[in-house]
């Protein structure tokens, strides 16, 4: 029996699905939401019926059958902490979506709108590789303060499809090979990926690591405190330095990476200087997960939007590639991954997880 998939991956603002035959997109469209139209709902959750309302009806206007689909997929959202892998939706899935156990986001809905159609047509629904996999081992959740520990959030879905796609290109299995990944968007995330499991990784969300076009990454503590308690800043003007005017945006006052480039080719020495740090400290990052991996690295990917800029990933690769052959990947096509995930079950290779 021919698969056939529907994909959906919420936004803040849109919602992105496609429908597959296998792994051949058919169907794509990206649906737009004016802050108009999101400005009744309270909550992220309240907005679910709104939106899979525009999908059924999108999916009609372009005379695609739900009855014909075999499997849906959405983009899993801020769940409990678990490994990665494809989850059927469950009930204590749906009741921690709903909830928001650890935050609210777009991405939450996912899930929920996946469940709400495949009950309708009766067939099965899934999240993949959501950003809350941890696959950390003990000693890299120690922070240096006994009261935070280290917390692995990060572009899972885009750096685990990314992973088996290279595997596939080189005849090797996933789960056997170590590999050192890198997302370079909006946010940047490392990951030291270890026989299928991601045993280091820093919590992008929350800009540890390098910085990225807008996030500040690790900071000098000290000097974060004294900002913090400077009298000049709210709590909610600190969480933003850290996380949305961060990194480029405080240097350069931009987060396109297109923009700061032709900046750099009409001679800005600054824009120069503050993009190439931020490849420096990428890979440093990724120095530090070869050590993780005791030098036993088969390859670099770099993936994510960014990952289109040679002269970017070059500065990465001058540095890293003493550690292993580096492959670039660009783009985060996330729909394909959602999508692998879903078949990967839904044709034997793998077992669905249950979310507890």
């Amino acid at each position: 029996m021919t698969e056939r998939l529907l994909v959906i991956n919420p936004g803040s603002t849109s919602t992105k699905i496609g429908v597959f035959e296998e792994e051949n997109l058919i169907f794509e469209k990206t649906l737009r939401h004016s802050v108009e139209e999101l400005a009744p709902y309270d909550k992220i959750f309240h907005q679910y019926k709104f939106r899979k309302d525009i999908i059924l009806k999108s999916l009609e206007e372009n005379h695609i059958d739900i009855n014909s689909l075999t499997g849906i997929i959405g983009r899993g959202g801020l769940l409990k902490p678990i490994e990665g892998g494809t989850y059927e939706v469950n009930d204590t899935m749906l009741e921690d979506l709903r909830i928001g156990v650890q935050g609210e986001h777009a991405s939450n809905l996912g899930g929920i709108i996946a469940y709400e159609i495949a009950e309708e047509i009766g067939v099965k629904s899934y999240i993949v590789d959501p950003t809350v996999v941890d696959e950390l081992e003990d000693v890299a959740r120690i922070s240096g303060l006994k009261e935070i520990e280290r917390r692995s959030i990060f572009h899972a879905l885009n750096q685990k499809a990314v992973a088996r796609r290279h595997a596939k290109s080189q005849n090797k299995d996933y789960e056997n090979m170590n590999l050192i990944v890198v997302h370079l968007g909006g946010g940047i995330s490392v990951g030291a990926h270890k026989k299928g499991r991601v045993i280091e990784v820093a919590n992008a969300l929350d800009g540890e690591g390098p910085f990225s076009p807008e996030r500040a990454g690790s900071l000098p503590v000290g000097d974060l405190i004294k900002l913090a308690y400077s009298g000049k800043y709210t709590y909610e003007d600190m969480k933003k330095m850290i996380k949305g005017n961060g990194g480029m945006v405080s240097y350069l006052g931009t987060n396109n990476g297109i923009e700061v480039s032709e900046r750099i080719k009409n001679g800005d020495k600054e824009a120069k200087l503050i993009y190439y740090a931020m490849a420096y400290q990428v890979a440093k990052e990724v120095g530090a997960c070869a050590a993780v991996l005791k030098g036993d690295v088969e390859a670099i990917l770099l993936t994510g939007g960014i990952a289109h800029d040679k002269q970017f990933t070059a500065w990465i690769e001058e540095k890293v590639k003493f550690i292993a052959p580096v492959y670039i990947y660009p783009g985060e096509d996330e729909l394909s991954a959602l999508a692998e995930g879903g078949l990967r079950v839904l044709r034997g290779e793998e077992a669905s997880k249950e979310y507890k």
